[in-house]
């Protein structure tokens, strides 16, 4: 379909389809295998501006938006949804920066983030508050002009790898979700300490451990945004964040597919290419729809936001629901058209399908989402709508 991006829009989407054909692609399956995370394709993508992407231009961004993260994150997921992970996880992190951060702070971080000298990590989820985010138990206790933080983050993408982590913890424990603010936490700084890096599933070129605070101090004018409005920074990074996080979903459905119907036209039994099978057409007319169905709704989001629109929770859930679920069903049916190849490491479709998993879960299980969904649409419609 015709989207009728910008000029500069397609310049942005062709560059990043040609690196992530040309230098992503390549490298997928040994990253994957090896669990290990590309440094040398993020330096390139540093090399070639892809962290300025969502950086306003007076902090050395290009200030493409939300759209331009979404273009470049569906390219490069289609060749490798773990390594396009450096980049959108950069993003996820920035986020709280950008919408709390002081101007002191934004001069301070968002140029060498821009530069890709530095990626960002978005520490919210805890062994025990994954879904039920105000669960958090991680603490910043102000004491003289320092913060000194205690806690656990679980399940950190770029944990280990980012230079910034954006952190979410309880300066009043006793006010609940309202007792939650938001920080800034060096890498470096004494007290923060790197736990177990976990062995995933699928996107494995990513970078994921736990990120621990162990009297860890940080000065006061670390804090993002006032005391007490924490919660409220990572709903709204969430929202912000999650049709990336389609995106990503996005893209692994259309590589998934884009494997499949090349295979389907290429693979012969009975005397005739697979593809010619209606069984076979009909799984593919299906997945495009889906795929195309997704791409529309996430387009038009995120154009939406980039447009000024105050209120988009719903439909930043929307997307992250459709996209993932689309992204686990056309993946599925690209390994079943692969038959028994689908099934092994030698050839790309298992990959997809493990890759799009986790789309499913973080950033708010598709469950949450729904739950998001209805909470708006009750809200709106008690209105009088």
């Amino acid at each position: 379909m015709n989207y009728f991006l910008s000029e500069d829009q397609q310049a942005l989407q062709q560059l990043a389809r040609e690196f992530a054909q040309g230098s992503i692609a390549p490298a997928a399956a040994e990253y994957d295998q090896k669990a290990e995370f590309p440094w040398l394709i993020v330096k390139e993508m540093a090399r070639m501006d892809f962290f300025r992407l969502w950086i306003p231009e007076e902090y050395d961004g290009m200030d493409a938006g939300i759209m331009g993260l979404v273009l470049v994150t569906e390219e490069f997921s289609k060749a490798c949804g773990g390594t396009a992970l450096a980049l959108a996880g950069s993003a996820l992190g920035t986020f709280p920066l950008l919408m709390a951060g002081t101007d002191e702070q934004k001069k301070k971080y968002l140029p060498v983030l821009a530069g890709g000298e530095a990626l960002a990590a978005f520490c919210l989820t805890e062994p025990e508050a994954g879904s039920d985010a105000a669960a958090i138990q991680t603490t910043a206790k102000l004491v003289g002009d320092h913060y000194i933080l205690n806690g656990t983050k679980h399940f950190i993408t770029n944990g280990g790898v980012a230079k910034y982590y954006t952190v979410i913890a309880k300066t009043d424990p006793t006010r609940g979700s309202r007792g939650a603010s938001a920080f800034i936490v060096e890498d470096g700084t004494e007290g923060l300490v790197y736990g177990k890096k976990e062995d995933k599933m699928g996107i494995r070129a990513s970078a994921t451990c736990e990120v621990v605070f162990q009297d860890c101090k940080i000065p006061r004018e670390n804090l993002l945004g006032r005391e007490g409005h924490g919660f409220i920074v990572a709903m709204k990074t969430l929202d912000k964040s999650r049709p990336g996080v389609a995106a990503q979903a996005l893209g692994i459905a259309q590589g998934a597919f884009d494997h499949a119907i090349k295979y389907a036209r290429t693979r012969h039994q009975f005397g005739q290419s697979i593809a010619s099978f209606q069984a076979i057409q009909f799984m593919l007319a299906d997945m495009a729809t889906e795929i195309e169905a997704v791409r529309a709704l996430i387009y038009a989001t995120s154009r939406m936001i980039d447009a000024g629109e105050k209120d988009y929770g719903r439909e930043s859930a929307m997307c992250k629901v459709m996209a993932a679920d689309t992204a686990m069903r056309v993946s599925t049916d690209c390994v079943q058209i692969f038959g028994g190849y689908g099934y092994m490491k030698d050839y790309p479709a298992e990959k997809y399908m493990r890759d799009a998993k986790i789309t499913q879960i973080y950033e708010g299980t598709n469950q949450i989402q729904r739950s998001v969904i209805a909470h708006h649409l009750i809200k709106e419609y008690a209105g009088g709508h």
